[in-house]
């Protein structure tokens, strides 16, 4: 199949003369890849429907939300139905009891749970709260990690600003930066000297404990563990960003897959099945310190809306019901990543890939890659050469090599088969 953009050219012209960029979230532009950002207007199972009426095989998934696949019955009749009853009101709903009732069923350590409209302000208040709660200022994050655009968290961030090569953004502070410590991912000695040279000043260490955003990069053995430790020795709060790897990676998220509690997490994405939500959640004794019970204010408008809440639920609900997803999607994963890297090695190009679960990403380089640095001297523009030979393929990547792909229950053998064939055929 011949696949053309004509249709997708003319929204993009239009779009830019109102919005800036001509999007509304800077990776959708296809400046890391080069060429026009298709414009979606369908969505149906694993694949997408664009403007010009062609279709391709979702390995976005929205960045992570879809994970029972685009428009799902249960979860469109469970919106329909909230629509007909109540769209928004500013009040408490029972909705929000039995969301957080449900976050708490999967992952016991969320004793306490705020919803609020984003990951970018889960992460933002979670920060707030550690500070407020240990009376400290400084806190600690990892290169190539991204927490949203909050001011604190553009320091080092990973996918957003390594595709745009941004290196300093211009409306932070120096102040603020100087409350953020850098160290590299899955690098323990460096957080240990961190702790060092600022005693009693750290209020937290925040991090993806499975990173998604330099590629999907996985915690080496002893990590997060490590982390633990010194958390528990320093007073320090370990929050773990789970925007993308709650209930993604298994139902209690990365903290299951792992066997590690965090003090605080953070979601997004999956709890909201397609819809903006956010929550950050964790320790009973830390989360009281939010108001009203506490003098650590955060609030929002519109946080726990109904709508969004239904589809969080019902997709919750369903994961919950089916324990046997996770397995087929790791599965499903393992042998993505074990047929396409004996595909690159016949073809004599170098790769590393990693998986974990429904998260995947191929690395065009000779060694592993474990943190931000390894992941910055890849081969981006044999990236850029293989994503569009894959979209030309009826295959929708990220359009960054620093973005992790993502791939819902309704991957069948059928789309796998035309990933690896399409690969196959790929020429650099």
């Amino acid at each position: 199949m011949s696949y053309t953009y004509s249709n997708s050219t003319l929204a993009f012209n239009r779009a830019q003369q109102r919005i800036p960029g001509g999007v509304n979230s800077p990776v959708r532009a296809f400046k890391s890849v080069g060429g026009t950002p298709i414009f979606m207007k369908a969505g149906k199972g694993t694949y997408l429907t664009d403007i010009d009426d062609q279709s391709y095989i979702d390995l976005i998934n929205s960045w992570g939300p879809m994970i029972l696949g685009h428009s799902h019955p249960q979860v469109v009749e469970a919106v329909r139905k909230q629509a007909l009853q109540l769209f928004s009101s500013g009040t408490p709903s029972e909705l929000e009891s039995e969301m957080a009732e449900q976050i708490h069923a999967m992952v016991p350590t969320a004793e306490l749970i705020r919803l609020v409209n984003s990951g970018t302000e889960a992460c933002m208040s979670a920060i707030r709260l550690a500070r407020g709660y240990t009376g400290r200022h400084k806190f600690i994050k990892f290169a190539g990690n991204y927490h949203g655009h909050a001011d604190c968290f553009l320091v080092k961030a990973g996918s957003g600003l390594a595709t745009f090569d941004i290196e300093k953004v211009p409306g932070v502070t120096p102040g603020v930066g100087q409350d953020t410590l850098i160290a590299q991912y899955n690098n323990l000695d460096q957080v240990k000297e961190l702790v060092a040279l600022h005693p009693d000043e750290i209020a937290a260490i925040i991090l993806e404990p499975i990173a998604g955003n330099m590629g999907c990069i996985p915690p080496t053995s002893g990590f997060l563990e490590g982390l633990r430790s010194v958390c528990d020795e320093h007073g320090i709060v370990l929050i773990f960003d789970e925007v993308m790897t709650g209930f993604r990676v298994s139902a209690g998220g990365a903290q299951e897959l792992y066997g590690v509690e965090a003090d605080l997490c953070t979601y997004g994405k999956i709890i909201g099945g397609g819809m903006p939500i956010g929550a950050f959640a964790g320790k009973r004794k830390i989360m009281e310190h939010i108001a009203p019970l506490g003098s650590v204010y955060q609030a929002g408008t519109l946080s726990g809306n109904p709508l969004a809440v239904t589809a969080g639920r019902e997709t919750l609900r369903i994961l919950q019901e089916n324990p046997a997803f996770y397995d087929q999607l790791d599965q499903n994963g393992q042998q993505l990543k074990t047929d396409l890297l004996a595909i690159f090695s016949e073809k004599g190009m170098p790769v590393s890939i990693n998986q974990v679960g429904s998260m995947i990403s191929v690395h065009f380089t000779e060694h592993s890659v474990n943190h931000y640095d390894d992941s910055a001297v890849c081969n981006h523009d044999m990236f850029k050469e293989y994503f569009h030979h894959m979209l030309a393929s009826g295959i929708y990547l990220p359009p960054s090599s620093y973005e992790s792909w993502f791939f819902n229950i309704q991957l069948g053998d059928q789309e796998i088969d035309h990933i690896l064939h399409s690969t196959k055929m790929f020429k650099s």
